[in-house]
């Protein structure tokens, strides 16, 4: 049980926080700790989640914050795969919402023969999660995380669905939340498959993008690239946590310890700009995965299968397989249109259906 003192102690950090105070790395771990492991009341918990995202977390805090769930609450795999091994994902909460686009990057970026430990979860705000799309495609979100480690093993390709790796804490606060919170920023960030080397990491806005770079540069990841993608039309701020074939993508990039931000356009990958309408998400989760399996079984020259293409060239461009983001468009689209992530896409479902 949770003595008064600590209730009052908590309570202080909360008001500290509102106040505008910044914690140190040290505080900001034992108070995601306590969340993480629900040693507080939800009501405390709640208070200060929302503090903190709208006071606006510092790298060092959300650094403290990444240290709890990493080591309360991350469960990993170890394989035997060598070389590189890549994750595509995004933070959600972006105001553009668009179909899944991570999952099925993350098939045609294995198809290529990059080895992907997709993580995700389901919807927080949009109307599907990679969890969603892919339990309506025939993943068994349940099987144990030994599973997804054999097919990563064998076929190059596995879900890490964040219900099943983040077990006590954060699976426990995003069932319940339905607001942004520094889990949306350092939920993203965990590394349930310690050989991660290489991650393509979307932002809801350009200073999440910043500040997932400067933590992941913190916490010692090789390379990364957060895209912030734009929309012609969409007002000015709002965007998507992908590249974009509708307008420019600012683009940070970490490589080696070194940060770099600049900006690309579907020309860069030798694609054409569409209409945000074109990628927009369809109504229902359902019908969301029906367009990705339609990718997938043949609908090569459509707005979303170059959409698709395009975030799995960033990957292939991050983890060192391809030179460029338009080599790696190349490679996607022949792999694509070859049936080969069609194939990764079976092999996933067949390994983890349960």
């Amino acid at each position: 049980m949770t003595s008064e003192m600590e209730l009052r102690l908590f309570g202080r950090q909360i008001c500290r926080v509102a106040a505008g105070e910044r914690l140190t790395r040290e505080e900001s771990r034992e108070i995601y700790r306590q969340i993480i492991l629900n040693e507080q009341p939800e009501l405390q918990q709640g208070a200060f989640l929302m503090a903190h995202i709208a006071r606006g977390p510092s790298i060092e805090e959300l650094s403290g914050a990444w240290d709890a769930l990493d080591r309360y609450d991350t469960a990993k795999i170890e394989v035997a795969v060598e070389g590189p091994v890549a994750d595509i994902v995004g933070t959600g909460s972006d105001a553009v919402k668009t179909v899944n686009c991570s999952t099925p990057a993350a098939f045609i970026a294995a198809a290529c023969g990059l080895p992907v430990a997709k993580k995700g979860a389901r919807l927080v705000t949009g109307v599907s999660g990679a969890s969603d799309v892919l339990e309506i495609l025939g993943v068994d979100l349940n099987t144990p995380l030994e599973t997804a480690q054999r097919c990563l093993d064998r076929h190059g390709i596995c879900y890490l669905p964040g219900e099943a790796f983040l077990k006590s804490g954060w699976a426990r606060l995003i069932r319940s939340m339905r607001f942004t919170s520094a889990f949306n920023i350092i939920g993203p960030l965990t590394r349930p498959c310690g050989q991660t080397s290489a991650i393509v990491i979307g932002a809801y806005s350009p200073g999440v993008c910043d500040q997932l770079i400067a933590v992941l540069k913190e916490i010692g990841m090789p390379a990364a690239v957060a895209p912030f993608g734009t929309a012609a039309g969409a007002p000015e701020g709002q965007g998507m946590d992908e590249f974009s074939t509708s307008g420019p993508t600012r683009v940070v990039e970490l490589r080696n310890g070194a940060v770099e931000t600049y900006e690309v356009t579907p020309s860069d990958f030798g694609l054409r700009e569409v209409p945000v309408a074109e990628i927009a998400s369809s109504r229902t989760a359902h019908e969301n995965a029906g367009r990705i399996r339609a990718v997938m079984e043949g609908a090569y020259d459509t707005p979303e299968a170059d959409f698709f293409c395009m975030n799995a060239a960033a990957a292939l461009y991050i983890s060192g397989m391809a030179d460029s983001y338009r080599r790696g468009a190349e490679m996607a689209r022949q792999a694509l249109a070859e049936g080969k992530a069609l194939e990764k896409m079976t092999l996933l479902i067949e390994n983890q259906r349960g």
